[in-house]
């Protein structure tokens, strides 16, 4: 198996366990915390997110690019860790006072869940995932998160049983991430030795840090500014549907930021290292992996969502299911954004139009929550997260249409488009007495639909073109 291969199976299993406890256990949660409390702890972690963001800029892609191009020179490979990361400490020291203050000051919600969200702000200020993933080495990260993620979701079943038990849930899902960051520093010898760090090194990575924290906290409008909107001008039950909706739709989002996440460093590696004879064919066979990938998921919870959305979270979360099916298209556009992304802008640090692009994204999602959550609540809150990001989509694909073959991935796309509506139109017309049935009997059919038509026209049309997989 190619080491690509095996890195985009380890990291969409990364992925898919860092999902793990919040689905798995969505079901029980929902129905012991109910829509009030799911939307207190959601609306607290995203408040706290905000701090981790600010702690960590734009480490998280910075770093992973950075230590890619000299992951094969030991004494770089150590230098370049260790002046990233104590930019990172000393950024984070202080947001730990600052949320404390916060905190104590200006917090007038739940101030026990809130505190308890420190442990996720100080597993921030320690997190050095961004190190492992510039070495590739997804299959220790997989492992990782796969121990502690069955911890907290032995926790959370056993420990939760009253719907005031709000702070022991954000206690159980923070210290997880604690555990995960500390066991990476545990590990970290056997990659890195200390090297003697100026502070002119530190500083050199200010201004790149600076410009790649504008896209993470422009996306984070659209990803957590959203519930912070809804709790502050809907309700907290609004936060709960849109939480749960959003939940499912990480999904699919996951499993295509995994497969950005293992060609980032490959491709910065190319690039870095005058290789680019590789790069177009890397990028088309990527593209069109995604495009099947991301088809297949949003026509997939389309076809399920009006069955599935009662029986998994509980029918108070019966609205769940119209803020799903408006947030749905967005995964398309983010899987689309997400190649040029790692596969062109990043690797060749065309950080600013990055940056300008998912800007202009935050700016069009502000509007439209402003004036769609007073009216139509987390719904409102969808729409403007789905036409922001395919406003960032569309950006990035005309930055990108002279240096990626735009026109071609498009042709070769559009056929899994129409594949998807024959699936939805397939499954959607499946009813069964039983409501679990009927979502399990969806899901069987629309696999075989899919599969059988995708496989066909790859078959007649694309035969050779998955090389990338048995490389």
């Amino acid at each position: 198996m190619s080491s690509i291969k095996r890195n985009v199976i380890y990291n969409i299993s990364y992925q898919i366990l860092a999902l793990i406890v919040p689905l798995t256990t969505a079901p029980y949660i929902s129905r012991v915390l109910g829509a009030d409390g799911i939307g207190i702890y959601s609306y607290t972690f995203s408040i706290a997110h905000y701090f981790v963001l600010f702690t960590m800029l734009g480490v998280l892609n910075y770093g992973n690019r950075s230590i890619s191009r000299v992951r094969d020179d030991d004494k770089l490979r150590s230098s370049t860790f260790w002046s990233i990361y104590i930019f990172q400490l000393l950024t984070g020291l202080v947001i730990l006072i600052l949320y404390g203050i916060y905190v104590g000051f200006f917090y007038e919600g739940n101030k026990l869940v809130a505190l308890i969200q420190y442990i996720y702000v100080i597993s921030g200020v320690i997190d050095i995932s961004w190190f492992y993933f510039g070495i590739e080495k997804f299959k220790l990260t997989t492992l990782i998160s796969g121990i502690t993620k069955v911890v907290n979701l032995l926790a959370i079943l056993l420990l939760i049983k009253r719907a005031d038990q709000v702070w022991l849930y954000a206690g159980i899902v923070s210290g997880g991430l604690l555990i995960n960051a500390v066991i990476y520093w545990i590990l970290l010898p056997k990659y890195i030795h200390w090297e003697r760090i100026s502070w002119r090194q530190i500083c050199m990575h200010i201004k790149p840090n600076l410009m790649l924290f504008i896209p993470v906290i422009a996306v984070s409008i659209y990803k957590y500014m959203d519930k912070i909107m809804l709790g502050a001008m809907a309700n907290m039950t609004e936060v709960g549907y849109f939480e749960n909706a959003e939940k499912l739709i990480n999904i699919p989002s996951a499993i295509i930021t995994a497969v950005g996440i293992v060609m980032l460093p490959r491709i910065a590696n190319i690039v870095a290292n005058g290789q680019n004879d590789n790069v177009k064919k890397y990028n088309y066979e990527t593209m069109f992996f995604v495009m099947f990938l991301s088809v297949a998921m949003t026509f997939g919870l389309a076809g399920i969502a009006d069955e599935f959305i009662p029986v998994f979270y509980g029918s108070e979360f019966s609205s769940s299911v119209s803020v799903i099916m408006y947030l749905l298209p967005s995964i398309l556009f983010i899987s689309w954004a997400n190649v040029i992304r790692t596969q062109y802008l990043l690797p060749n640090s065309k950080d600013k139009n990055y940056c300008l692009s998912v800007l202009f994204g935050a700016v069009v999602n502000a509007i439209i929550n402003t004036l769609l959550i007073p009216r139509l609540g987390a719904i409102g809150a969808a729409i403007g997260t789905t036409i922001a990001e395919g406003t960032v989509c569309i950006i990035q694909t005309i930055i990108a249409w002279k240096y990626m073959q735009i026109k071609k991935y498009l042709i070769n796309g559009l056929p899994f488009i129409a594949i998807g509506i024959i699936m939805y139109i397939g499954i959607h017309k499946i009813y069964i007495n039983n409501s679990l049935i009927t979502t399990v009997a969806r899901i069987v059919v629309g696999i075989i639909i899919y599969f059988i038509l995708s496989y066909a026209y790859v078959w007649l049309y694309h035969r050779n073109e998955f090389e990338i997989l048995r490389k």
